[in-house]
């Protein structure tokens, strides 16, 4: 992994997905990012699925590269202890309500430059999940086969809970940005971020509320169609399916290329009198009529065939995989420098892990870094956090505030 954030330390309080995603991509930049979880495991640590061995692969990839620190929550002595580390470190991520122990103004108390980042549900301070806010989104409803009855169609949630992702994202960026104050300032920063904000917004930048504000009404269903452009899935002769985008004017030409429809294309554009390769508005407006001709194009072909026509015509493409073939592809997975050797994980289970997303080509990536067992970290980060004795801290182990490794469970 690459060091651009040697020397920075976070404290994440958090759980599920949002707020460990912005603690791993911190974590895959180089900064020390300490883990603060229940001792008896935070409400995602058993998340499914649970490995032979008792281990979440969830919580495993999601807390890769960072330190695990065990406090009794439940407790007074084990919420002063996180909020002393938190006051110690300066930097927080956390999605614990805004009046729980870990509140900004508690914790600024002792640290008056604290930059703060807390995931929450909606800016009201109603709960709300991934799922929920989709539900919201209106995107469930503009999903599904363009032949389903508007009145009576049911919605289709996205099995990507891609708010949650894009929320850790914005909220890695958002540290970032309160840093850069500080150090600019000297001051603090508490930066909120709803989970439903985030949803609702992207619809906004995306266009796609202007959209339906402009047209007074909501978008048909199209399936597998892009929206407002040349793309959809087609079968070769063998059965494959293939996913074609052509967005661009040369994307376009290739495609045409590749399929053979040279002829086809430009006695339909004649007919409709358009220029599909001068506007993306045609292609749209007509889909139908072309997906039929490429469909029919499409099933004079094998797969290898069609593949090998359109990676020379340079048009995008992509066939359809499992998760599980992904998992094992040599272009996207195996022989992909994204992906490093397996680590020492706690699963025990070895399979590719991936590096930072950013690749920065004069600069050599680090393999990547196990995550922690619950509690590994412990004594270590009281030691240098908090400047505590080792008696110290055994008292505390002792009284049940302070868990260590759970390596070896009992």
């Amino acid at each position: 992994m690459y060091q651009l954030l040697t020397g920075l330390s976070i404290v994440e309080v958090s759980s599920f997905v949002a707020s460990p995603t912005a603690g791993l991509y911190c974590a895959q930049m180089g900064a020390e990012v300490i883990r603060i979880d229940d001792r008896r495991g935070g409400l995602d640590y058993r998340r499914y699925m649970m490995t032979r061995e008792g281990r979440s692969l969830s919580w495993e990839n999601l807390n890769r590269a960072k330190k695990s620190v065990a406090l009794d929550l439940q407790t007074a002595k084990g919420r002063e202890l996180a909020v002393l580390l938190a006051q110690q470190t300066g930097q927080v991520i956390t999605n614990l309500p805004v009046e729980s122990f870990m509140a900004h103004e508690r914790i600024a108390a002792g640290r008056p430059d604290l930059v703060s980042v807390r995931i929450m549900g909606w800016h009201d301070g109603r709960q709300a999940m991934d799922f929920t806010v989709n539900a919201a989104s209106g995107y469930p409803l503009m999903t599904g086969p363009e032949e389903w009855d508007r009145e009576s169609a049911h919605p289709v949630n996205q099995i990507l809970p891609a708010w949650d992702f894009i929320t850790g994202a914005y909220c890695a960026f958002a540290l970032m940005a309160g840093l850069r104050h500080r150090d600019a300032t000297g001051q603090g920063s508490e930066l909120r971020v709803p989970l439903g904000d985030v949803a609702i917004g992207t619809a906004f930048n995306a266009g796609a509320a202007a959209e339906m504000l402009y047209r007074g009404d909501d978008r048909e269903r199209i399936g597998n169609a892009i929206w407002g452009a040349f793309g959809r899935d087609f079968r070769s002769r063998d059965g494959k399916r293939i996913m074609v985008a052509a967005l661009t004017p040369k994307q376009w030409k290739a495609t045409v290329e590749a399929f053979g429809l040279g002829d086809a294309v430009a006695a339909l554009e004649a007919e409709l009198g358009v220029s599909f390769l001068a506007s993306d508005h045609h292609r749209f407006v007509h889909r139908h009529r072309l997906f039929d001709l490429f469909q029919r194009a499409a099933e004079g072909f094998d797969y290898a065939d069609l593949a090998a026509r359109l990676t020379r015509a340079g048009a995008t493409f992509e066939h359809y995989r499992t998760m599980h073939e992904m998992a094992r592809d040599p272009d996207l997975v195996t022989g992909n420098p994204l992906f490093g050797p397996s680590p020492a994980n706690p699963s025990g289970f070895e399979y590719p892990a991936p590096r930072s997303f950013a690749h920065i080509p004069d600069r050599k990536a680090g393999d990547p870094l196990p995550a922690p067992y619950l509690g590994q970290h412990s004594e270590e980060v009281l030691t240098e956090r908090l400047g505590m004795s080792s008696g110290q801290i055994a008292t505390l182990i002792d009284q049940g505030v302070v868990g260590t490794s759970d390596r070896n469970p009992a």
